[in-house]
């Protein structure tokens, strides 16, 4: 088989004739790949220049698509992954069994989607490189946006190596955002996820809902982890530059961390500027995990949306008659 270089599309039924140019020495290689891989068939190269490539097909049959490698792959799944840059193992995998009638491993096909993401929205480094110049065109942009970055020093075995800091959290909250929390409920909800990637740490986000009960983002952050330190930046900036009412409700779960910094906060979010609550199904899981018994979950939902105190006494006693050790729980 001879290719040369130019760019003219294969004949209709996929075959090669005499005279077809390519774009380019890729575009050969590249269409000859996919020529042998859907016809199970493999080819040896035998001169490759510049401008011109040589090879000849082996037996039909006993080619084991050697060809088939990463690069293969990225070329033609590279639109999936532009339109959803979460796409699945097997729809990678169901693509190439679709164009090429051969199943591909699961690690060939996360290697190639890999590179693929990389190839398109570029590197895990060349990405954080950007941040702090895509927050900065963001603040141009919008001046009353917030931002605000805390660094770290980086080392190199025990020594220090100067003039390098690596990104250790940053909060951000953009002002449509903080101008909607004006107009919403006086509840705001905090919550955390991990983030999974070659960096970890956590994504956190803040909350609230308008009064046609839709749900607003007010700020969010990125962080090393749950610490109480974390909780701290997280909380003391929202509260500086988000959260800036009083008589708010600040909704979480259990995490001790959480608690620590609401206690800690010298009034920033207890009573009367802030009522620190959680979440119930946060409780009702919990009270699942200790007591295993499904059939007591709706009494302590039921106890948790009582709206007046009369309402919870009634439900709590009825708690309390299942037995004691549910409401001393509670307590």
């Amino acid at each position: 088989m001879v290719a040369v270089v130019a760019e003219v599309p294969l004949v209709a039924d996929g075959e090669f004739t005499v005279g077809m140019e390519f774009s380019s020495r890729e575009a050969v290689i590249r269409a000859m790949k996919e020529y042998v891989i859907q016809r199970s068939v493999d080819y040896r190269v035998y001169e490759s220049e510049l401008l011109t490539f040589y090879a000849k097909c082996t037996h039909s049959g006993e080619g084991d698509h050697s060809k088939l490698d990463s690069n293969t792959i990225i070329e033609v799944i590279k639109l999936l992954i532009e339109a959803d840059p979460s796409l699945k193992m097997k729809s990678v995998i169901a693509e190439m069994q679709s164009k090429f009638n051969y199943t591909v491993s699961y690690r060939e096909a996360w290697l190639a989607k890999q590179k693929s993401v990389e190839k398109i929205f570029g590197g895990w480094e060349a990405s954080y490189e950007a941040l702090s110049i895509w927050f900065e065109a963001m603040c141009h942009k919008e001046p009353s946006a917030i931002v605000h970055f805390e660094t770290m020093p980086t080392y190199q075995g025990d020594d220090l190596v100067n003039d390098i800091r690596v990104l250790h959290r940053v909060f951000w909250s953009y002002y449509p955002c903080i101008r909607a929390f004006r107009h919403c409920k006086p509840v705001v909800h905090v919550d955390e996820t991990h983030l999974y990637g070659k960096y970890k740490g956590y994504l956190l986000v803040a909350v609230s809902q308008d009064g046609n009960n839709n749900i607003a983002p007010i700020a969010f952050a990125i962080m090393e982890g749950e610490t109480s330190d974390a909780w701290h930046f997280f909380l003391s900036n929202l509260r500086q530059h988000v959260v800036t009412r009083d008589g708010v409700g600040l909704i979480s779960d259990r995490h001790e961390s959480i608690n620590t910094v609401v206690a800690c906060s010298n009034g920033a979010w207890s009573p009367p500027r802030a009522f620190h609550m959680f979440y119930i199904r946060h409780i009702e899981s919990n009270f699942l995990r200790k007591f295993k018994a499904p059939y007591l979950q709706k009494f302590v939902v039921n106890i948790g949306y009582s709206r007046m105190v009369c309402e919870y006494e009634v439900r709590f006693q009825r708690l309390r008659e299942q037995g004691e050790a549910y409401t001393n729980w509670l307590n």
